[in-house]
C-alpha cells in the first residue's frame, strides 16, 4: 500500500491533550494513521510526501444529524414554525419523493459536505439504499438509518419496520466499514409507544444503536405530557430506549433532572444550533449537559431547515451563542466547540475509538485548511482561528480512510455539474 505523509503542517490533533504541533506531520497507510509528530528529517520511506507549507491539518468534521435527501427542498419553505413547516410544506412534498429524488438530493449534500470538511455524517431518511450507494461511491463515511414516522396504518408501520430492519442488517459495516447503521423511530410524538418498543427490539436483535428526534420544541414536550403523562425523556426511559446506545437529535427543552437521566445512561446528543434557531425551537442547554458529562456533538439537520451543511457555521455559533445566552464568556470555549465537531462527534456515532482525532491507529479521516489567507493571521492560536475565523470554504483537501475525496478544492469522486442539474430537474417535477 502507498505510504503518504503530510509534512510542514500545523497539526491540530484534538487528542486528549488538545495538542497542536507546529511544523508537524501526519502519515497514513492502508486507510489508517501511522505517524503523528514533528516533520521527520528522513522522508525516504514514504511514497508520497505532501508539503503543507504551514496549512492546518485537522480531523475530519462529524455531522451527527441530518437528512441528506432533503437538500432538494433548500429554501422552499423558510420562516415558519416547526409544525407548520413540517405538516404544510415538508411532508406534502416529501410524499412525492422517489428513490431518484433522494439519490440526487444526497449527491448534492455530499458535495457540500466534502467541500466544507465533513468526512462522517448521520442520516435518517427514506429510500436509504440510495443514500448508502451514494456514500459508497463518494468515499464518505456515514452512520445511516431509515427513519420511521408512525402516523399511518399498522400495515404501513410494519412495512417501514421491515424495510428499516433489512437496511440496517444489509448495510452495516459495508463500503469497507465506512457505512454503519442504526434504527430510527422519528420521534416520540410521531410514533406510538408500541411502535417504538418494536423498533427497540429490532435494534437489540441487530446490535445497532438508536437515533431519534426528541424535545425539539416546547409544543412537542407538552403534547407528550398530554398523551402519555410523561415528558419525552421519562417516556423513552420507560420504554427501554436508553438501555441501548442512543443518539438524540435536538434535546432543546430539558430539565436538570432530565439531563441527569441522559448522563446516567450515557445518551449522546446532537446539538443542531442553527436549525433550532431558524425554526425558533429554542436553545439547548449545552453547557449544563457538558458539565454533567453528557456527550454533545454538532449536527446541521437538513439543508431545508439550515439552509446549508457547512458544519463550520455550527462550530462557530455553538461557541458563541451559549456565551451570550448564559452571560458567560467561557460557557463553550473554542477547544470544547472543536471537540464537539470532532471527537465528541465520533462518540455520537459510537466510533470514538477510531475517529475524531489525529492519533496513530485511527482512521485517516483528515481535512486541510488553507491558512495562507488574511483571516488566519497573525499566525498564533490555531484552535481559535479554526473556531472563530475559519469557514468551510477554507477547506482545500478532504481525506477519508486515506483517500482524497477533494484535492486542492477539486472534487475527485462526484460529478458536481450533473448532481446540480439533476437536483434542479427533479425539484421542478414536484407539485407545489
Amino acid at each position: 500500500m502507498k505510504k503518504t505523509i503530510l509534512v510542514h503542517a500545523t497539526v491540530i490533533t484534538v487528542n486528549e491533550n488538545n495538542e497542536v504541533i507546529l511544523d508537524g506531520a501526519v502519515a497514513f497507510e492502508d486507510g489508517k494513521i501511522t505517524y503523528v509528530g514533528p516533520t521527520p528529517e528522513d522522508l525516504s520511506g514514504y511514497d508520497e510526501v505532501l508539503d503543507q507549507k504551514g496549512d492546518y491539518v485537522l480531523p475530519g468534521l462529524i455531522n451527527t444529524h441530518g437528512h441528506a435527501g432533503m437538500s432538494l427542498l433548500r429554501g422552499y419553505a423558510d420562516d415558519l414554525p416547526l409544525q407548520q413547516w413540517l405538516e404544510e410544506k415538508m411532508w406534502p412534498l416529501e410524499a412525492q419523493f422517489t428513490a431518484d429524488h433522494v439519490k440526487w438530493g444526497t449527491h448534492l449534500s455530499l458535495i457540500e459536505m466534502i467541500r466544507t470538511g465533513t468526512t462522517t455524517f448521520v442520516d435518517m431518511y427514506d429510500h436509504m439504499d440510495e443514500v448508502a450507494k451514494a456514500v459508497d461511491a463518494a468515499g464518505m463515511r456515514a452512520r445511516l438509518c431509515r427513519g420511521m414516522i408512525g402516523l399511518c396504518s399498522e400495515e404501513e408501520r410494519q412495512i417501514k419496520l421491515k424495510d428499516a430492519t433489512r437496511f440496517a442488517k444489509d448495510w452495516n459495516n459495508q463500503a469497507d466499514g465506512r457505512i454503519t447503521t442504526m434504527m430510527a423511530p422519528h420521534a416520540p410524538y410521531t410514533c406510538s409507544p408500541e411502535f417504538i418498543t418494536q423498533i427497540i427490539e429490532k435494534a437489540d436483535e441487530l446490535s445497532v444503536p438508536l437515533h431519534i428526534h426528541m424535545s425539539e420544541t416546547a409544543f412537542e414536550v407538552a403534547q407528550n405530557e398530554r398523551d402519555y403523562g410523561l415528558r419525552p425523556v421519562a417516556h423513552l426511559e420507560k420504554l427501554g430506549m436508553f438501555s441501548r446506545p442512543t443518539l438524540l437529535a435536538h434535546a432543546v427543552h430539558l430539565t436538570d433532572e432530565e439531563i441527569d437521566v441522559l448522563a446516567k445512561y450515557q445518551v449522546k446528543v446532537s446539538h443542531n444550533v442553527i436549525s433550532n434557531l431558524k425554526l425558533a425551537s429554542g436553545v439547548a442547554p449545552v453547557p449544563k449537559m457538558l458539565a454533567k458529562g453528557v456527550s454533545v456533538s454538532l449536527g446541521t439537520d437538513s439543508s431545508a431547515s439550515n439552509n446549508n451543511l457547512n458544519l463550520f457555521e455550527e462550530l462557530r455559533l455553538a461557541a458563541i451563542l451559549h456565551k451570550g445566552v448564559n452571560n458567560d464568556p467561557v460557557a463553550v470555549p473554542a477547544d470544547t466547540a472543536l471537540r464537539m465537531a470532532t471527537i465528541l462527534g465520533a462518540d455520537g456515532v459510537f466510533q470514538a475509538d477510531s475517529l475524531g482525532s489525529i492519533e496513530v491507529g485511527k482512521q485517516a479521516d483528515l481535512i486541510v485548511l488553507d491558512s495562507h489567507q488574511a483571516h488566519f493571521h497573525p499566525a498564533h492560536e490555531p484552535v481559535s482561528h479554526v473556531v472563530y475565523a475559519a469557514n468551510g470554504r477554507d477547506v482545500k483537501d478532504t481525506i477519508v480512510a486515506g483517500t482524497f475525496l477533494m484535492r486542492n478544492r477539486e472534487l475527485l469522486t462526484i460529478d458536481e455539474e450533473k448532481a446540480i442539474f439533476e437536483a434542479n430537474r427533479l425539484f421542478q417535477q414536484l407539485k407545489r
